[in-house]
């Protein structure tokens, strides 16, 4: 088991974690339809990135009944 040579202190412990914290997130407004996404990601609400769909929507693929 790992054992500590000498005490750290509250003080230094603290100093160690100082860069430990969390960044809150920086959504963006998608270009297409105004929702906010994540920087560099597919906008969830319509399938646009870059001013360009890139993912079809569920309600405008068509399904062949037939394939099955």
């Amino acid at each position: 088991m790992a054992v500590q040579q000498n005490k750290v202190s509250k003080s230094r412990r603290n100093m160690r974690r100082a860069h430990d914290a969390l960044v809150a997130a920086n959504p963006n407004e998608c270009g297409n339809c105004g929702e906010l996404k994540r920087p560099h990601h597919v906008c969830a609400a319509c399938g646009h990135y870059d001013d360009r769909e890139v993912v079809a929507q569920a309600d405008e693929i068509e399904l062949d009944e037939d394939a099955a």
